[in-house]
């Protein structure tokens, strides 16, 4: 487990679960919504988001949590050695989200950019969920069927699915 991709549909859990496991592998963690937005929400230049994704799957090591674009995501995978593909059930992607935008309220949500504008990134991630679910998911889940002859996949259904994931990890 040395370049690790973690992705996902929206309000996952991408970003604690990428946190916790950086800790625990001691992997450097790059959080692509960092990496696309500077502070307040004010996206870079896809140039230079494509450029420091470029520099970032080309090294020896990482973790990188998020979805990026659909150019980046199937290059980051591809280099990947293990996946970690948080598939929730739908509703419960929307109510984590739900859950993001009240406690963000009074607490930024941790690996956001600084000044992120928790509403607007809020109806973003709603607008998103049910595209990616139709589009994404299904090429997803047929993905990660394939790569399991090459790669470490870990497929995560539920939340059980991801405390059993910690304790495999933990446990090796």
């Amino acid at each position: 487990m040395k370049k690790v991709a973690v992705f996902g549909n929206a309000g996952g859990g991408k970003s604690t679960l990428s946190r916790k496991l950086a800790n625990i592998t001691n992997l450097p963690l790059y959080v692509l919504d960092k990496i696309q937005y500077k502070p307040g929400g004010v996206p870079v230049s896809y140039e230079e988001y494509k450029r420091t994704h470029e520099e970032i799957i080309s090294k020896d090591e990482w973790l990188i949590d998020g979805f990026g674009s659909l150019e980046t995501i199937w290059l980051r995978l591809e280099k990947a050695d293990t996946l970690v593909y948080i598939d929730l059930p739908l509703p419960v992607h929307f109510w984590w989200v739900t859950k993001r935008l009240i406690t963000g309220f009074f607490v930024p949500p941790k690996g956001w950019p600084e000044n992120s504008p928790l509403w607007k990134s809020s109806m973003n991630s709603y607008n998103n969920l049910w595209l990616c679910h139709q589009r994404l998911t299904p090429k997803y889940r047929d993905y990660v069927l394939e790569a399991e002859k090459n790669k470490k996949v870990y497929h995560l259904k539920s939340t059980k699915d991801i405390k059993d994931f910690f304790e495999s990890i933990t446990s090796n």
